[in-house]
């Protein structure tokens, strides 16, 4: 499932992110690529450890917190720390399968994190530069995925997916995953639709015991199926 959330980040929050990005210190992104995505990975990353990466990523954090299309869409146990990175010059990702295990180093020792779920948050204009696009593969075929400053994409960790080569300006994104509550994929779309479809007849006055009834459905259902 692709999930677009949008306006994840505030106009302020962005023009305050794009300042500090400004004179980061950006390294190779291959910092934190595994053996054969770094073969593919042509672009730059903040290092984990830098005050930019740090501060912006608690801004990232702060922002989903109060996203309700996204913790809809993901139901969070564990988000890995938000990383940043930049393309230019014709840097590009080829396609690629994100490792199933990332480790957040914020505790001692480093917490696990299966990566169920990744998430892109585009922190510039779409004409800004061009190509860059996110190509994600699934079941459903090849998607092409180029969204304005502060939206978000959300799509399963296990899909293949590459970043087309930027021949002009940079783009700029945050990037991290999410360890789901509910580990499979099919279970998490029919909550998400549940879900909507819960909020749409609250929102057209449905009959109150109608309601309910769904919402008893819902949460009988992330009972059975999340993991704690």
């Amino acid at each position: 499932m692709l999930l677009h959330v949008p306006e994840v980040l505030s106009a302020a929050e962005l023009a305050h992110s794009r300042q500090r990005l400004q004179d980061a210190p950006w390294a190779d992104g291959r910092i934190t690529a595994g053996h054969q995505s770094a073969q593919a990975k042509h672009n730059l990353q903040l290092p984990e450890d830098s005050a930019q990466a740090k501060e912006l990523g608690a801004l990232v954090l702060d922002a989903l917190a109060r996203n309700t299309t996204f913790f809809a869409g993901a139901l969070p146990r564990h988000i890995f720390p938000p990383l940043f990175n930049c393309y230019r010059g014709g840097g590009s990702f080829g396609f690629h399968v994100d490792n199933a295990i990332r480790y957040d180093r914020r505790s001692v020792p480093a917490v696990p994190v299966r990566t169920d779920l990744s998430a892109t948050l585009f922190l510039n204009e779409p004409d800004e530069y061009d190509g860059g696009d996110l190509v994600i593969e699934d079941t459903y075929g090849t998607h092409a995925v180029k969204l304005a400053a502060g939206d978000m994409i959300l799509y399963p960790a296990s899909s293949l997916h590459r970043v087309e080569p930027v021949t002009r300006g940079e783009r700029l994104a945050s990037f991290f995953w999410i360890q789901s509550l509910v580990r499979d994929e099919q279970q998490r779309r029919m909550l998400l639709e549940l879900d909507v479809s819960i909020q749409g007849l609250t929102q057209a006055d449905a009959p109150h015991a109608d309601v309910l009834r769904l919402t008893g459905i819902y949460h009988n259902l992330l009972r059975a199926w999340s993991e704690t």
